[in-house]
């Protein structure tokens, strides 16, 4: 009882686009090849034995009429499910070998057990013991180019084996082998078909053919001839050849095909992506001045994007500070409707009683008042012009202002008119010099000799004028004895911590216009200021960040072409993947995988060079740092994510588009 067929062909036609219309490669074919048989398919150049390997191997698709694998017809199945079958059914041996450049022996060998499922220990076991078998044991960390051409066919023979390949489809075998590297691999494909393979040779050389138990004619895309055939033995063709027989590859015994793997094992998101993670970090390492150029553009972009981000949270938190330091919780009274009143210097309802009243209330620390002239100072021969203020003791409280030496004047000294006087930094040094001691020496201020009991630590600030010389004493002195007037020019409130300062400031507008009778004032909230260098720190934060966004998106863009271009260089290691069984959607994960590996390694730079530039920043400003914020970390990161998911999409799309015959035939 005749084998039924393992693979059935019925009248399969296969044509192909040309400036004519159609070319006809194959006419009429039917062919039935039952499980077990080695078949060669013969044929002179064009007659179409290669095209009817692919449509075999599905590799391509018959335009016409029925292909049956098992039973299976395989115009039902999908680009997936091929692949499956492919995966499963096939290993395939090309004459040019077809490994993949960048992985080692072993390496290549397990490509079709990855694309299975196969655990990676087991898979490389696997790839190991075949290597072994076929007489290539310690050279499974070889590269393709460190191996002969006879050494590459039998890494090829391995991958085919790899997941069982139940049918070994072989074109032109040993086409590009010499002749003693040639009848070594054809005594491979005997021991595989006496142990149950089907082989299917493809070939134009009659030796080759005859090693076959069948053979198969091709002529001008119709099958012309199906005979059968009784090999010679190995001993008889050495003979004829006058060469010695072939030896068994490997020691001992001539290899066998291993047991087949388990069934694929269902394979879950996570290990999809480890594979295709791992396939895309080989890639990048075998290309590394590519990936690099690839890189670049990312590298700019989010270097831009971080550190723009961090001198501008920089720049905001310098302003901020500067703004901190006079208060950001206080609170100024000016007589009049806003600033530059005529009518505020008649104004003058503005008294000392005011301040006892203001301290009362519960929401506030502390008040001062604001009084200030230009006077002479005087110091021995040292006669200059300086600001003189009037205030209480709580002025110190009230700006934040820290003392450098000395103790300041008290509450007693407000209350005795006492002559004291507390000087800046600027002062010391006009009038006592930069290391003199000014503690306990007396300075006129105007006509009056004062003490000075206090030196005010020098505050740098944008806010403040650095130049200037000032000089505080009590307002009560001030006033009596210098100004010659009890009203104030103005009021300052600390509003205590943890008040809400809008309900403060509406506490203290009702209590003082109920004292004067009307509100004769206006108040000016330095919260203010803080919002709007907020607002205005985050408006040119964001601005920047647009320019630098840019930058990244031109980046992008260069990954997309870059991609592109390897998607086309790459065409080949595609098909090859596609044959041994790779789905559409682990093409277009490897490559996306690939493009998006590539971004945020990018990014990683990007980022470390930000961290660089803020260093060098920080060396060449003490008060002005970038700041940077996790957040703007984790947002580089995410934008490197994006840009190599939505620029790597098309050229992913692209290679998982081709067809694995298409792939395959590129140059």
């Amino acid at each position: 009882m005749s084998r039924p067929p393992l693979l059935l062909l019925q009248q399969v036609e296969r044509r192909f686009p040309s400036d004519a219309g159609e070319t006809v490669v194959l006419c009429d074919v039917g062919l039935a090849i039952a499980a077990g048989e080695m078949v060669a398919i013969v044929g002179a150049s064009g007659s179409g034995k290669s095209t009817l390997m692919n449509i075999l191997g599905c590799l391509d698709r018959p335009s016409a009429g029925r292909y049956l694998v098992d039973g299976q017809d395989v115009a039902m199945l999908d680009a997936d499910a091929l692949a499956q079958l492919r995966r499963e059914r096939f290993g395939f041996i090309f004459q040019r070998y077809h490994l993949m450049p960048h992985l080692s022996a072993a390496g290549n060998v397990e490509v079709p057990a990855a694309y299975a499922g196969i655990p990676a220990a087991a898979r490389h076991e696997r790839a190991l013991h075949l290597l072994d078998r076929l007489g290539l044991g310690g050279r499974g960390a070889s590269r393709p180019g460190q191996l002969s051409g006879g050494q590459q066919q039998r890494v090829s023979i391995a991958r085919a084996l790899m997941n069982g390949g139940q049918v070994i489809l072989a074109d032109e075998p040993t086409g590009a082998l010499d002749s003693r590297s040639g009848e070594e691999v054809m005594a491979i494909l005997r021991e595989l078909h006496a142990q149950g393979h089907t082989i299917v040779l493809v070939t134009h050389d009659r030796q080759v053919a005859a090693c076959a138990e069948r053979i198969i004619e091709v002529a001008d895309g119709r099958i012309v001839a199906d005979r059968t055939n009784r090999p010679a033995s190995p001993a008889a063709r050495a003979a004829a050849d006058r060469s010695p027989p072939a030896s068994p590859p490997g020691p001992g015994t001539p290899p066998k095909a291993l047991p087949a793997p388990p069934a694929a094992r269902l394979r879950g998101g996570w290990q999809r992506f480890t594979e295709a993670f791992l396939m895309a970090w080989r890639s990048i390492l075998a290309h590394r001045l590519r990936s690099a150029l690839t890189m670049l553009g990312i590298v700019i972009g989010i270097t831009s994007v971080v550190a723009i981000t961090a001198i501008g949270e920089g720049a905001k938190r310098y302003v901020l500070d500067d703004i901190r330091a006079i208060g950001t919780n206080t609170l100024e009274i000016y007589p009049g409707a806003d600033f530059g009143d005529d009518r505020a210097d008649s104004i003058r309802t503005m008294v000392a009683a005011d301040l006892d009243a203001l301290r009362a209330l519960p929401y506030v620390d502390s008040v001062t008042p604001l009084t200030t002239r230009t006077l002479r100072l005087r110091h021995r021969n040292v006669d200059v012009n300086g600001a003189v203020h009037g205030v209480s003791e709580s002025l110190f409280r009230v700006r934040g202002m820290r003392l450098a030496d000395g103790s300041g004047f008290r509450s007693e000294d407000v209350l005795r008119h006492a002559q004291v006087v507390a000087i800046d930094e600027n002062t010391r040094r006009k009038l006592f010099g930069r290391q003199g001691q000014a503690i306990g020496k007396i300075i006129l201020v105007g006509n009056l000799p004062c003490t000075v009991v206090a030196v005010l630590r020098e505050r740098k600030s944008m806010f403040d004028d650095n130049k200037s010389l000032n000089v505080w004493l009590p307002y009560s002195t001030a006033g009596s004895r210098l100004f010659g007037q009890q009203h104030f020019e103005g009021l300052a409130v600390r509003i205590a911590e943890g008040q809400p300062g809008k309900a403060a400031e509406q506490g203290v507008v009702r209590l003082l216009a109920q004292r004067h009778g009307k509100k004769d004032f206006f108040t000016f909230n330095l919260d203010s200021i803080v919002k709007t260098a907020e607002r205005t720190s985050q408006a040119l934060t964001l601005l920047l960040s647009t320019v630098a966004v840019i930058s990244l998106v031109v980046g992008g863009i260069g990954v997309m072409n870059i991609m592109l271009v390897s998607v086309t260089e790459r065409t080949r290691e595609i098909g090859i993947r596609m044959a041994v069984g790779a789905r559409r959607g682990d093409v277009m994960q490897q490559f996306l995988t690939e493009a998006v590996l590539v971004c945020l390694m990018g990014g990683v730079i990007g980022v470390v060079l930000a961290y660089g530039l803020g260093l060098v920043f920080a060396l060449a400003s003490s008060r002005w740092q970038m700041v940077f914020s996790p957040l703007s970390v984790a947002g580089a990161f995410l934008c490197a994510t994006l840009v190599g998911v939505v620029f790597g999409y098309l050229p992913a799309r692209k290679a998982a588009r081709l067809t694995p015959i298409e792939a395959l035939n590129r140059e």
